[in-house]
């Protein structure tokens, strides 16, 4: 179905854009004819998930393709674990295609309203130290390059691409379907537990390498951590999952109901921010509750926010995250929403934020009504100080000549752009800038 481009703007309302026209295929055919016919017309093509990057990662000046209607299983391979997906599978939908076969995702980000394509090409990763990112869980893939056909990558396919398609930021082609490595059904035991920030930084390392999957939040303006450590068990355990009431209460009504209106009132009068900051690490109670994988691994955000985050070499977290912490305090700036601190394995995909080390994420946030300019560019140079790479579906400043120095891979990844896309089909003016013209 074709349409005149109207208005497409993404979540955080960080990026709008006109589009030439609008492409909503419903079959990777359908893809294919899109490409073609913008390709004969000499327009860019791009295509859009669930708009959950806060870059300008997806926005299409030319043809822009909605996926929504390509989502689903395409094949099952029990024997291996795998399944093949339409590419505008929500990830929210993923765990019920999957339970009737006993498999499971390895590891997700904590939302899941995203395209498992968008996901996969924008970096996005969960925590755990033993895990890496969606990427890395990607065996094989169907895109349509700028000739207009069909390249398939597998383990039997132009393997050697795979650690470039994998996480292509969707400047290789348009993704039809992924192929994932499962694992079988698990559940997790949670342990949502306060914590004195001191104690929290002098036994990061030790709380990493103890649980299966750890992270942190720290809303600023307090001295308590909010830490999540999580631990894998066989399906067959006991479930004994959180109270729906009290659930409701903490994700539903204070997590995002109240918050968001704190947040709101925050813009007009920002001395309100540290003592609902203090009030929120005390009304956050401790959990412990076993469930499904997905449900522990994921949340529900409604409060519509703008985030930049930055990987570093795992061992640079603590020094990191001690120089923001002054910074804040020496602005004194009124920071309404918490700095989330994750971990991710070393993997081998090229533009993968965790390639080639053993990475710690630190993600700083804003209400999407606030300027984040001034907190964002002071933490990015803290960042770029001990060997920062900026997650590429978030807010960051840097460009070609940045990212060259901190990917060992990246020309590679050009090359083979050269090769895929000579005429820059899939180009905009993000991947221009973070790509090179």
């Amino acid at each position: 179905m074709t349409r005149p481009g109207g208005t497409w703007q993404n979540w955080s309302r960080s990026v709008k854009i006109r589009p030439a026209s609008v492409e909503r295929p419903r079959t990777p055919e359908g893809v294919q004819r899109a490409v073609q016919a913008a390709i004969a017309h000499g327009l860019q093509i791009k295509a859009v998930g669930a708009g959950h990057s806060f870059t300008g990662i997806a926005a299409a000046p030319g043809v822009l393709l909605e996926l929504d209607d390509m989502q689903g299983l395409v094949s099952v391979d029990t024997d291996r674990a795998r399944v093949t997906l339409l590419a505008g599978t929500r990830l929210h939908r993923i765990p019920r295609l999957l339970a009737p076969y006993g498999l499971a995702m390895e590891n997700l980000g904590d939302i899941d309203r995203q395209s498992i394509s968008g996901a996969i090409s924008s970096g996005t990763h969960g925590t755990g130290a033993r895990f890496g990112g969606l990427a890395t869980q990607v065996v094989g893939a169907t895109l349509i390059a700028a000739d207009g056909e069909f390249l398939r990558v597998s383990d039997t396919e132009n393997t050697e691409l795979l650690p470039a398609v994998a996480l292509g930021l969707g400047a290789l082609g348009i993704l039809v379907d992924v192929t994932l490595q499962c694992v079988p059904t698990f559940v997790m035991h949670a342990v949502d537990e306060p914590v004195p920030l001191d104690d929290v930084l002098a036994t990061l390392e030790e709380r990493v390498s103890a649980s299966d999957h750890f992270e942190f939040y720290w809303f600023p303006h307090t001295d308590v951590a909010l830490t999540k450590r999580q631990t894998r068990l066989p399906e067959s355990t006991p479930r004994k999952p959180l109270p729906r009431v009290g659930k409701w209460i903490d994700e539903a009504l204070l997590s995002n109901g109240v918050y968001r209106m704190v947040c709101a009132a925050g813009q007009v009068l920002p001395a309100i921010t540290p003592p609902f900051s203090r009030l929120a690490v005390k009304l956050t109670g401790d959990r412990d509750y076993i469930d499904r994988s997905h449900r522990v691994l994921t949340q529900s955000r409604n409060v519509r926010f703008r985030e930049m985050e930055y990987a570093l070499p795992a061992e640079n977290v603590i020094p990191v995250f001690q120089a923001i912490r002054e910074l804040i305090a020496v602005r004194g700036w009124k920071i309404e929403f918490p700095i989330e601190v994750r971990f991710a394995s070393a993997d081998d995909r090229w533009l993968s934020t965790a390639y080639g080390r053993a990475s710690g994420y630190i993600a700083v946030h804003r209400y999407w009504r606030a300027d984040p300019t001034a907190y964002f560019e002071a933490v990015e140079r803290i960042c770029l100080e001990y060997g920062g790479r900026p997650h590429w579906g978030k807010l960051h400043t840097l460009d070609a000549a940045l990212l060259r120095e901190r990917y060992p891979r990246f020309d590679d990844f050009l090359a083979l752009r050269d090769r895929l896309d000579p005429d820059r089909r899939f180009a905009n003016r993000y991947l221009d800038r973070v790509l090179g013209e």
